[in-house]
């Protein structure tokens, strides 16, 4: 896509979705693109990898930044985690910072005003879940972040229901930099298959235990077969810290492994739009957070 279609100028640039952990970034990303790109679960700290989501307004093309959610981090993938939401902010061409409407400006958010303001850079402010909200709450919510004086305009949401979102939409795409579109016309992410597969899988592993595990727990697609029928074999193991945790997963007579299986495959084959065939195996794989390798394959950097 050349600067310019027809007479009107093509717009292009990079949006960061930043936000204290569960202000919804990651609904508000599946909610623009229209479709599941990054996990939903009531947890907080789901998200860990950037993840773009690229949409097309008229003559724009906004490649919004799904980034972890931004805390006080007290170990190695926590801090990675944040340093990621950073520079996914840094790297952008426009900020916008997610606060939950009922939740209001806690430790969390303060931080992220705190890092605007230290760092020079303006936001544009999504007050999410309204819906939630009375009306005569959100005026004072408002004021009081419109003083911290780092946000350009206020935008009042509900990435759950879509209220406000279009609106919110229209005016990133006016206000994006000029110039070409950086991927074609039908992309909707940079993210590889296989991460989104494993995303599915660890979704599941969220969604169905309820206990401090997930945060424990990590998925790696090891193989991808295509099939000459047209589906496709997914082989996956899941990586938990301790033995303990292993029946865990697995649940009496394999009963939990199989749910989780069968949420992620159904899950899957709605993303792909083919038939999947998904393999499970759960491997106790001690200290995975201290690898490396395994900050690769999540998108993050290895910091000390």
């Amino acid at each position: 896509m050349t600067a310019e279609t027809g007479a009107a100028p093509t717009r292009c640039g990079h949006v960061a979705l930043i936000g204290a952990p569960n202000a919804g970034k990651s609904t508000l990303l599946n909610r623009l693109v229209g479709s599941k790109l990054a996990i939903v679960t009531p947890k907080v700290q789901t998200t860990r990898a950037r993840m773009l989501g690229i949409v097309i307004d008229g003559n724009a093309q906004i490649i919004f930044v799904d980034t972890p959610g931004i805390f006080e981090p007290k170990r190695r993938l926590e801090r990675a985690m944040v340093k990621a939401a950073w520079v996914g902010a840094q790297e952008s061409d426009i900020i916008v910072v997610l606060v939950d409407a009922g939740r209001g400006v806690d430790s969390d958010t303060g931080r992220i005003v705190d890092g605007l303001r230290s760092s020079g850079r303006r936001a544009v402010l999504v007050l999410n879940k309204v819906d939630e909200v009375k009306r005569a709450d959100l005026l004072p919510l408002a004021q009081a972040l419109d003083r911290e004086g780092v946000f350009d305009r206020i935008f009042m949401v509900s990435a759950l229901t879509g209220d406000g979102v279009e609106d919110l939409k229209v005016y990133l795409a006016n206000v994006l930099p000029l110039g070409p579109w950086l991927y074609p016309e039908d992309e909707i992410t940079d993210a590889p298959l296989r991460l989104l597969a494993a995303e599915a899988t660890r979704e599941q592993i969220f969604r169905q235990l309820r206990q401090e595990l997930p945060y424990s727990a990590t998925v790696e697609t090891e193989k991808w077969e295509e099939r000459p029928d047209g589906s496709v074999r997914i082989a996956q193991t899941i990586h938990v810290a301790r033995e303990g945790q292993k029946p865990i997963v697995l649940g009496e007579g394999g009963r939990r492994i199989k749910s989780i299986g069968a949420a992620a495959r159904a899950e899957l084959e709605t993303i792909l739009q083919r038939r999947v065939h998904l393999f499970l195996q759960v491997r106790v794989t001690e200290n995975w957070t201290e690898d490396r390798e395994r900050y690769a394959a999540m998108r993050l950097d290895f910091v000390d």
